[in-house]
């Protein structure tokens, strides 16, 4: 339950310091959040190679997920959930655990409101579009 709780609050926390980078692409920062979190399996399981390659492709996935969901908010959101879903189907796969204890859990719940958040501000560029174009 407390890794639960720090995922959620770090989740929270990250989203409001992205909100105050006027400046930067949002977007672009979340893409590569997404980026980062594949390839920590990868430093994870390097020394079984089975682990090793399987993470090398899901961390690639997730890169090219990040990078086409720098011009589509929802494919982002879909990517930081299929991050989620990925923690959790990585407990039931028979390679040994090499991340740290309580990690599914506490990734899960980061990528989730990452990912509730994205679907948010997509329904809020959705609207916001729509109204500038309404006669």
């Amino acid at each position: 339950m407390q890794a639960i709780i720090i995922g959620i609050v770090s989740g929270v926390v990250s989203i409001l310091a992205i909100i105050m980078l006027k400046k930067l692409d949002k977007a672009t920062i979340y893409a590569m959040i997404l980026t980062g979190i594949g390839f920590l399996y990868v430093g994870y399981t390097w020394s079984d190679t089975t682990s090793l390659l399987l993470n090398s492709v899901q961390a690639i996935g997730f890169m090219f997920i990040g990078y086409f969901g720098i011009k589509n908010m929802q494919l982002l959101a879909l990517g930081f959930f299929l991050h989620g879903a990925w923690d959790l189907v990585y407990d039931v796969l028979p390679l040994p655990d090499l991340r740290p204890p309580h990690y599914d859990l506490f990734c899960l719940s980061i990528d989730w409101v990452m990912g509730v958040y994205l679907l948010i501000l997509a329904k809020r560029m959705t609207n916001h579009t729509n109204l500038n174009f309404t006669p």
